[in-house]
C-alpha cells in the first residue's frame, strides 16, 4: 500500500504527530511524506530519519505562508498524479480545513481523528471515537484514496535515526499550484510554551483551585479579582508538580472562562484533546466536556474533596481531600523520591 503523509509545521516546527503518522504509514506499506512551505531541508532530513521511503518536497514562495487553496490545489493535483491508497494528516486546525478542501477536489471522503486502522481483506477499516468520545464505530471510506487525520499520542512515534542520509530515500522536487483568491497581508502567532498534544505527563486544575479560604487576598481587590487571585496561587502548586514530572500545565474549561489561565491550556471537547501517559486532574468534577479531552490518558489521577465528582469514574487513582494539601505533600513526596 502507497501511503502520502502530509507533514504539518508552522515555522519550522513539525507536529509530532506527523511522525506518528509516518510509521502508521509504513505499517502498511510504503511512506511518502509531504512536505510543503520554503526553506524545508531541515524537515525534509527529518522525515527520513523517521523512516519515509520518498519525500515530495514542494518549496516555493506562494506556500510561505499556510492558505488552504494552494496547499489543497498542490496535494490534490500530486494525489491525482500518484495514486496513493492513503492519504494521511496529523489532527490540527490547519489539516482539518486541507483534508477536507482535497478531498472534495479528490471525490473522496475523510475519516477524522483515527485511533486504530486494521485491514479486511482489501478494505481499510478505520476505528475513531464519536458521541464524544462515549462509543467506538469502526467505518470504511468508499472513496479512493482514502484520507485520515490522526490525533498525536494515537499511534507510536517511530524511532528517529539520527544522521541518516537523504540517500536513504528517494527525493522528489515538485512544483506548487500557486493559483488562489486570498493572499496573506500579515499575521500574528501568540507565543506559548503550552505543549499539551505532545505531554507525556499534564497535571490540570479547575475551579476548585480558587476555593482556598486560607489566603488573604491584597487589600483593594474585588470579589472576582479575590477569586482570580487564589486560582493562581493554586495553579503555583499545579505547575511546580507539573514541572517537578517534566510534563504540561492543563486547565478546564471553567478554569479558562474565570480567567485563572489562559486558553493554551485548556483540555477538552472546546479545548486540546490530549493522551499523556500520566494525567492528574486537580480540583475538577469531571464535566462530559473536560472528559472527552483527557479519557484516552493512559493513567489519570483525580484530587478532589468531593468523593462523587464525575471525575472519579474515569480515574484510575482517585484522592479525596483537600487539593491544597494533597498536591503540594504530592509534589514533595515527590522530589524526594526523584531525587530532585
Amino acid at each position: 500500500m502507497k501511503t502520502f503523509v502530509y507533514i504539518d509545521h508552522f515555522k519550522g516546527e513539525v507536529q509530532p504527530a506527523s511522525w506518528e503518522a509516518i510509521g502508521v504509514a509504513k505499517s502498511f506499506g510504503t511512506a511518502v511524506a509531504l512536505v510543503f512551505g520554503t526553506d524545508l531541508d531541515e524537515i525534509t532530513k527529518a522525515a527520513f530519519e523517521y523512516g519515509a521511503d520518498e519525500v515530495i518536497v514542494v518549496d516555493d514562495s506562494a506556500l510561505t505562508d499556510y492558505r488552504a487553496e494552494p496547499y489543497a490545489s498542490t496535494l490534490s493535483a500530486l494525489a491525482s498524479s500518484s495514486s496513493p491508497d492513503l492519504i494521511l494528516f496529523p489532527t490540527t486546525a490547519r489539516t482539518r480545513e486541507l483534508a477536507a478542501m482535497s478531498a472534495v477536489d479528490l471525490n473522496t471522503g475523510v475519516l477524522t481523528d483515527v485511533a486504530k486502522f486494521e485491514m479486511n481483506g482489501e478494505q481499510l477499516v478505520a476505528t475513531r471515537p464519536i458521541y464524544e468520545g462515549k462509543v467506538l464505530e469502526k467505518t470504511v471510506c468508499s472513496g479512493k484514496p482514502v484520507m485520515a487525520t490522526i490525533p498525536g499520542r494515537a499511534f507510536p512515534k517511530p524511532e528517529r535515526v539520527a544522521g541518516t542520509a537523504s540517500a536513504a530515500g528517494t527525493l522528489t522536487k515538485a512544483a506548487a499550484k500557486t493559483d488562489a483568491l486570498t493572499t496573506v497581508q500579515g499575521y500574528s502567532a501568540s507565543e506559548s510554551a503550552v505543549n499539551l498534544g505532545d505531554a507525556g505527563v499534564i497535571v490540570s486544575g479547575g475551579r476548585g483551585v480558587s476555593n482556598n479560604p486560607s489566603l488573604t487576598p491584597p487589600a483593594g481587590m474585588d470579589e472576582k479579582q479575590a477569586e482570580v487571585w487564589r486560582a493562581q496561587q493554586g495553579f503555583a502548586l499545579i505547575t511546580d508538580l507539573a514541572a517537578l514530572l517534566g510534563g504540561a500545565v492543563g486547565a478546564s474549561r471553567a478554569a479558562v472562562d474565570g480567567g485563572y489561565v489562559t486558553y493554551a491550556h485548556q483540555v477538552g471537547q472546546t479545548g486540546k484533546v490530549v493522551a499523556p501517559d500520566l494525567y492528574i486532574a486537580c480540583g475538577i468534577s469531571g464535566a462530559i466536556q473536560h472528559l472527552v479531552g483527557m479519557r484516552n490518558s493512559k493513567v489519570i489521577v483525580a484530587i478532589n474533596k468531593d468523593a462523587d465528582a464525575p471525575v472519579f469514574k474515569q480515574a484510575r487513582y482517585g484522592v479525596v481531600g483537600d487539593l491544597f494539601q494533597i498536591v503540594p505533600a504530592l509534589t514533595e513526596a515527590l522530589r524526594k523520591k526523584l531525587g530532585k
